[in-house]
Formats: structure tokens, sequence, C-alpha cells
């Protein structure tokens, strides 16, 4: 019997047709290393970085019909490989019959009460000028005070993501600059008591954003296994 998969909607790269395209980086959510549980992608057609990130809401039905071929192919829960694409969440869980988490971002509610009311979350993002409150979910304005954002726009990697096709990515360059981000904000708000990385790229650092932080950090992959220990 097949074992249950996680089906993963994936943003279009501009790779030509039958060319290799690059080899996913362990812990990110494409490689076949992150997870001990198969997945299978879909690409969203006309789903780009930039248009994703803005907000294109013509997008939704090409998110809707992705994750209705994944459903059909065998996924047992949907997720997705941009957090921004949390804008589709309630659209496409309502048109499939399975778990839907498109992004980390539907964990703020839970981190926030895990923690004591003095302290902060840090939302670490691609580019936080577009990570606005209708992404975040949270209507209670004392909640809302205790999340902080920082993001990478204007980076490295912020720039590679947005070629057709992306370079093959630079770990060290996102590290550099997600541990900058991170030490940033920690010296605006030294209340920060945990990290959660909205981007799903991120994951391929978050071992060493543990070790320079030392404080928890959340992600993508996180909430994904969670999700398939629970119908698998």
């Amino acid at each position: 019997m097949t074992p249950p998969s996680l089906g993963i909607l994936h943003l279009e790269r501009g790779i030509s047709p039958g060319a290799m395209p690059p080899t996913p980086v362990p812990g990110s959510m494409l490689s076949s290393v992150t997870f001990d549980f198969p997945t299978i992608k879909e690409t969203v057609a006309g789903a780009w970085v930039e248009n994703v990130v803005r907000g294109d809401p013509s997008l939704e039905p090409a998110f809707i019909a992705a994750a209705r071929k994944l459903v059909q192919r065998g996924a047992v829960a949907i997720s997705s490989t941009c957090g921004f694409s949390v804008r589709h969440q309630a659209a496409v869980a309502a048109s499939v019959n399975v778990p839907v988490v498109m992004s980390s971002l539907l964990l703020l509610p839970a981190l926030l009460r895990e923690l004591p009311l003095a302290s902060k979350i840090a939302v670490l993002t691609y580019d936080s000028t577009h990570c606005g409150e209708d992404l975040l979910g949270i209507d209670d304005p004392a909640a809302r005070a205790r999340i902080v954002i920082g993001g990478i726009e204007g980076g490295k990697y912020w720039h590679d993501e947005l070629k057709r096709p992306p370079p093959p990515t630079d770990v060290a360059a996102v590290e550099t600059e997600v541990a900058a981000c991170v030490a940033r904000l920690r010296d605006a708000h030294p209340e920060i008591a945990s990290i959660l990385f909205e981007c799903a790229a991120f994951p391929i650092v978050a071992p060493a954003i543990r070790r320079i932080a030392k404080l928890p950090v959340y992600d993508i992959t996180d909430l994904c296994r969670m999700t398939m220990a629970s119908v698998a």
C-alpha cells in the first residue's frame, strides 16, 4: 500500500521544459530528506514569487485547481512553498476534503499562548513590506502588539528569488541575512522569546538560527510534520 503523501503547492520557477532543476537543499520543503513521509508537488500556474508575495487575488483559482490535483493524486494534506499563500488558505481548504496548512503563520495564535504575556514573537519573512495584518490572522490588539515582523527584502536571497529561473539557493547568504534580521529585532525588542519563520525557504537555516539565537524556532516543516502525524 502506498504511504500517505503530503501535497505541496509549488510556485513557478521559470525552468525550461526538459531542463534539470537545482537539487533542493536539505531542510527545504521539496527535499526528499526533509520529511520521513513521501511528498508530491503541483506547480500553481501563473504563481511567481513576486505576484504571490504581492497578493494577486486572481491566482486563487490556480491554487484551488492545483490543490485538487494533489488530492486526486493521493495527497492526504496540502501545504505550499510560500508562506504568503496563506491568503488563499480559506479558499483552498474549502475546495478539498483534506487538511490544508498553507503557511506557518497558522501557528501564530498557538505560539502566542505558549509564552508569558510579556513575551513577544519575532516573525521572520521574505518581505516585511508585504507581510500585513491580513496574513497574521490576529484580531486581538493586545496579541498583535506581541508580534514583531522583520524581513530580508533587498538582500541577496530576496533578489535571487525574483530571477527566472532563480539560481541555486545560497544557504550561507540566507543564514547571514536571517541571523542579521533576528539580531536587529532582538536589539529593538529584547522581550522576543520565540521565532517563527514565515518564509518556506528559511527552514534550511533553522538549526543554525537555533544555535545562534538560543531561542525556539518554528517553521512550515514543523507544521507539516504535525499535520501528517495527525492524519497518517
